[in-house]
């Protein structure tokens, strides 16, 4: 499997998930996810999964300054519907990362291990995202404005050619390049960039 060599530089997000721990899915129930794995889950990588994974890993980040955060104990509200814009991509890729689910989650083993009603929409709050530790009630919100990491003119002018397959294989490259290069740019240039993450402690 061949990907963007820029995917490996990405930093990898740790957590421990006691019920993968329980079932030995994993000894120690540290599980790690890499950006890689939400491309596969989304089947593309694009600025918006990409923020998706980034939004995440500073949240948590955030939340847990001295240990691994604890997947399935994360409460995660939206501001916006489920089918406004991205929010439904990113919602998926936020609750691989953190074990959130809503009704239709994982129902628990005897009491215990329950993912369902920890991820909502159009919640009132004043952000895109906020996290909550559910053990300590610790909130961190999150936004991105990616205005400042624009793509490049030149996608616009090969998407159509790209799409109706009269592009050249020249241009079928750079137009792959062109748009996995805002991607990059977004998650290792910019990912300290409080102009486009922006994360608040509550």
């Amino acid at each position: 499997m061949h990907y963007p060599a820029f995917f490996d530089d990405i930093p990898v997000i740790r957590l421990h998930d006691p019920l993968a721990e329980f079932l030995g899915a994993v000894d120690d129930g540290v599980i790690e996810y890499r950006y890689l794995d939400v491309v596969k889950l989304a089947g593309h990588s694009c600025p918006t999964v990409a923020s998706a994974y980034w939004m995440t890993y500073r949240a948590l980040r955030a939340l847990y300054p001295d240990g691994f955060p604890e997947r399935g104990n994360i409460r995660v509200e939206f501001g916006k519907q489920a089918d406004d814009g991205v929010t439904g991509v990113i919602a998926n890729v936020v609750g691989l990362l953190t074990g959130a689910a809503a009704d239709g989650g994982f129902k628990g083993i005897a009491g215990a291990f329950d993912r369902r009603d920890k991820l909502f929409f159009a919640a009132d709050i004043t952000s895109e995202i906020r996290f909550t530790r559910l053990d300590t009630g610790k909130i961190v919100e999150v936004a991105v404005n990616m205005q400042s990491v624009p793509a490049s003119p030149r996608i616009w002018e090969l998407l159509p050619k790209c799409r109706n397959g009269s592009a050249s294989v020249a241009e079928t490259s750079e137009f792959r390049q062109l748009w996995q290069e805002r991607v990059r740019a977004l998650l290792l240039d910019h990912a300290e960039d409080a102009q486009v993450f922006a994360i608040s402690l509550l």
